[in-house]
């Protein structure tokens, strides 16, 4: 079944306003995309909040210097973006989590929930030890024509169709 696609932006307009939106990026900031760090910084925003001499020990919070900057607002932006977009193209709708979801692992929330979680643990984990999320490797990673961006957006593509295989493949039903 072909999902319905009315309403949605050429996947090719959209790739050259990302081009476009990094250049500007660019040529304002001096930075490339990355989103990564923004969780990291959240969490010190709240550890200063809560327990601010606990984050001004912390080595890793005096490197990164919780606090909104640039990427923060850049992910606060893609959020508002995708928002709005979703308005616009009358798709919104609010789910706890994806329809697909439902039909792999069942009508139990908690256990869609333990999963999504999870996954998204192993996601933000896999970036920080990467030094880097996939907009930061991948996307900047290619503009830049790195060999590591190559090798990033391959690797992610790869652990996709894998984890894509494992999750969703058909089961036996003996």
């Amino acid at each position: 079944m072909k999902p319905d696609t009315k309403g949605f932006w050429s996947p090719y307009v959209c790739g050259f306003l990302t081009g476009i939106l990094v250049i500007v990026s660019l040529w304002l900031t001096g930075k490339f995309f990355g989103a990564s760090t923004t969780m990291v910084r959240s969490a010190g925003m709240a550890e200063k909040l809560f327990r601010p001499e606990t984050a001004e020990r912390l080595e890793y919070y005096i490197k990164i210097q919780p606090g909104i900057d640039w990427q923060w607002m850049f992910v606060f932006g893609i959020m508002i973006g995708s928002f709005f977009s979703s308005l616009f193209s009358r798709s919104f709708k609010f789910t706890a989590l994806p329809g697909m979801w439902q039909k792999r692992f069942g009508r139990n929330l908690k256990k869609r929930c333990v999963y999504a979680f999870s996954g998204g643990f192993i996601a933000i984990l896999g970036a920080r030890l990467a030094g880097g999320c996939p907009s930061g490797h991948g996307l900047s990673g290619l503009m830049q024509m790195a060999v590591s961006g190559y090798l990033s957006v391959f690797s992610f593509f790869l652990g996709g169709v894998l984890a894509a295989y494992f999750i969703f493949r058909k089961r036996s039903s003996s």
